[in-house]
């Protein structure tokens, strides 16, 4: 990682969003994880932040990830758990333990789907979810994140 790890936000991506841009277009399109590692990477930059982006097919690697988000002292999370956020409550678990400012996001509009995508896990360790942007949502993940410890960081009076 380039900068310190103070101004760190660990961008995670759970199962199958290696295979953006193939899967599934009519539902996720057709930008590819790289293009969604680089939106973040320009997003974080240009907010003074490093983007700190990685994805798995495994639940106990993110779960991995974000302990060692903590480890490392990263300010924030965005996370895409993919099918995890509906099933995982180890990810929700590790995501409290961290108590790091976390957002979830998912590129399409989980309610207009399936019933069983409308609960998630991991939006109850978040302070805020975005779904339906496309992969701009990571984008506005960041943005609002950096908002965020910004306000955080600031002095109450």
């Amino acid at each position: 990682m380039a900068n310190t790890p103070d101004q760190t936000i660990y961008v995670l991506n759970g199962p199958n969003l290696n295979l953006l841009g193939t899967r599934e277009p009519e539902t996720y399109g057709h930008a590819r994880l790289a293009d969604v590692e680089q939106l973040c990477e320009k997003t974080a930059a240009e907010l003074g932040f490093t983007a700190h982006c990685r994805q798995s097919n495994h639940e106990g690697e993110l779960v991995d990830l974000i302990h060692e988000a903590h480890a490392r002292k990263a300010v924030g999370i965005v996370i895409n758990a993919g099918a995890y956020s509906h099933t995982s409550i180890a990810l929700h678990d590790a995501l409290m333990a961290v108590r790091i400012p976390t957002v979830e996001v998912h590129i399409s509009n989980i309610y207009a789907r399936e019933s069983f995508r409308h609960h998630t896990f991991t939006a109850r360790a978040a302070f805020a979810t975005l779904c339906g942007f496309g992969i701009d949502g990571y984008r506005l993940a960041i943005t609002g994140l950096a908002a965020r410890i910004s306000a955080d960081a600031k002095p109450r009076g």
